[in-house]
């Protein structure tokens, strides 16, 4: 047996980059507990496998007395000078015992401590190829679906797609080829776990990211994603270059770009609209398709009223509110929709005080370089 387990550490060393010492090392330390447990609790012992051969011997370490009183932990001094010459009182010496049954006892506890070892490489190995994906899309094959959870075959290993970062109303069964966020890696006693997401706003900028070249070389840049999954998603996109068309060049050729996006996402909505500096503009673009006709901002407290017309006020707040929901988490503004008539009955009420007229816009139909996405270019 000892023979065939150094043959087998030697071929898991080479096969699985385990260290033959490391385990070896495990070996003696378990099997020093096994004895001291099994054996004798009052025995220190020291436990030695031969590297080459794997033969085992098991010393117990016993103090070195003029006078043996406890002849499990004791030893003479003349007795002690047979195996050590050098040896003094209060010093310490090994002398080798061979238990019953103890090579049985040792078979078992290598057998466990090399699939233990097996198992902790295997951890490390998923861990480490994952650890670095964090934060990135990663393509995979629904393996199945047990209590809510998604199982996800990642080839090396199975990452899970917990209940509350699945798209609402997305169906997803065994066979089906998906894209996936990796959210994060956690590396436990039970093993290396890849936790994935089909919710995370974040799965937005990279699926962008990989379809539209523009990003990838910095031309066009991805400002921030506001996110209701399943539902609807508004994109605030800008570029440094003046002669590129942002919002065009991740709509792509007659929509291919932004297209291919919504599919994969199971038809959730995208709007793709402009950031700007100005957070009046922001705020404005941000409620897109909706027109504005005028933005006041509070910049103390990131607060806004925007009013717009009459028959846009609908549009603007959109279905059960939606529509300014997500575009208050783009901007990161909070913000307060008024219709025209509502604002003209008294306008003095939605200004702010002298100190920080500054903040407030004039008619925005009026400002110049005022960027609307349009509707049959940014919504989905």
């Amino acid at each position: 047996m000892n023979e065939n387990l150094i043959e087998a550490l030697d071929a898991l060393e080479k096969s699985k980059g385990l260290s033959k010492e490391v385990i070896l090392e495990a070996i003696e330390k378990a099997l020093e507990k096994s004895y001291e447990k099994n054996y004798d609790d009052r025995t220190n012992v020291d436990v030695v496998m031969d590297r080459e051969s794997g033969e085992i011997r098991v010393y117990s370490l016993r103090n070195v007395v003029e006078e043996v009183e406890d002849p499990v932990t004791e030893i003479s001094l003349a007795e002690a000078k047979t195996k050590n010459p050098s040896v003094e009182v209060g010093g310490q010496v090994r002398v080798e015992v061979s238990p019953e049954n103890f090579g049985r006892v040792a078979a078992g506890t290598a057998r466990n401590i090399v699939i233990q070892k097996l198992h902790d490489a295997e951890r490390e190995t998923i861990y480490d190829a994952y650890i670095d994906r964090v934060r990135e899309i990663i393509n995979g094959t629904v393996q199945r679906v047990d209590r809510g959870n998604v199982f996800i075959n990642l080839g090396k290993t199975e990452g899970i797609v917990p209940a509350k970062e699945q798209i609402p109303g997305e169906h997803l069964k065994p066979g089906d080829r998906v894209k996936l966020y990796v959210a994060d890696v956690r590396n436990s006693s039970k093993g290396a776990q890849v936790l994935l997401s089909r919710a995370h706003a974040n799965l937005v900028i990279r699926l962008f990211e990989q379809e539209v070249p523009e990003i990838g070389q910095g031309i066009v840049d991805i400002y921030s994603v506001a996110r209701e999954p399943g539902s609807r998603s508004k994109v605030a996109v800008y570029s440094s270059e003046s002669d590129v068309d942002p919002i065009g060049a991740c709509v792509g050729y007659k929509g291919s770009r932004v297209n291919y996006i919504v599919e994969e996402l199971g038809g959730e909505k995208m709007d793709i609209t402009i950031y700007d500096p100005d957070p009046q503009i922001f705020i404005a673009n941000a409620l897109s398709p909706a027109k504005v006709s005028r933005v006041i901002t509070n910049e103390k407290e990131k607060t806004s009223v925007v009013v717009v017309p009459d028959d846009q006020l609908s549009l603007a707040i959109g279905k059960e509110g939606q529509n300014v929901r997500l575009a208050a988490r783009l901007t990161g503004w909070k913000i307060d929709i008024k219709g025209e008539s509502q604002y003209f009955e008294d306008p003095e009420a939605f200004e702010l005080s002298e100190d920080e007229e500054d903040s407030s816009s004039s008619d925005l139909e009026r400002e110049a370089g005022l960027e609307v996405a349009p509707v049959e270019e940014d919504v989905f």
